[in-house]
């Protein structure tokens, strides 16, 4: 509640001005997104985010769940050493999940999440050999030759890897299938 009938007064005006000057207001797919949120946040906390939700999203389909314990693995799934790759959609409508190393883990889990939808796959890391570690370098020269990253466009994956996910119900599948029991 206003108290100052003057301010309010003017607020009313600036209000009733702002359509001459806003036209096309800059449109905001996250804006009412349940994902909104993680796209505020800097992109090394997006990383841990996107590591929560996999651990937690795993916990509910009663995984048992922890942390690796070291660097070479996010999570310890069934037993199995995880790691997870994070990727919120880019405005060019990709995903780009990045930093994909060639160290002490048997799988990576990777979660993409647009305004609307997520999009998941599980893959083995011989899979990843084949197709992005050693192929697709993140960076430039020698310091660059440790780090790989897999992008695509949300809406068409690469053909290997549509075997391993897509929706989170065909991700359940796959890790049922593939770590289900240890």
């Amino acid at each position: 509640m206003i108290d100052d009938l003057e301010l309010e007064s003017l607020y009313s005006i600036a209000n009733s001005l702002k359509s001459y000057y806003i036209q096309d207001e800059i449109y905001d797919p996250w804006k009412n997104s349940p994902f909104g949120w993680i796209k505020s946040r800097p992109s090394r906390q997006e990383g841990k985010i996107g590591e929560q939700l996999v651990a937690e999203w795993c916990k509910q389909k009663n995984f048992t769940v922890s942390k690796s314990g070291d660097s070479e693995a996010d999570l310890i799934i069934n037993g199995y050493r995880i790691e997870v790759k994070f990727s919120t959609l880019w405005e060019t409508g990709i995903y780009k999940f990045q930093q994909l190393r060639d160290q002490r883990y048997e799988y990576a889990f990777f979660l993409g999440v647009s305004p609307f939808a997520a999009h998941s796959w599980f893959v083995s890391k011989e899979i990843l050999k084949l197709y992005v570690i050693g192929h697709k370098p993140q960076h430039a020269g020698k310091t660059g030759s440790d780090t790989f990253w897999l992008d695509f466009p949300v809406n068409k994956p690469p053909n290997w890897l549509v075997p391993y996910g897509g929706s989170l119900s065909q991700v359940y599948v796959v890790l049922q299938r593939e770590i289900g029991k240890k």
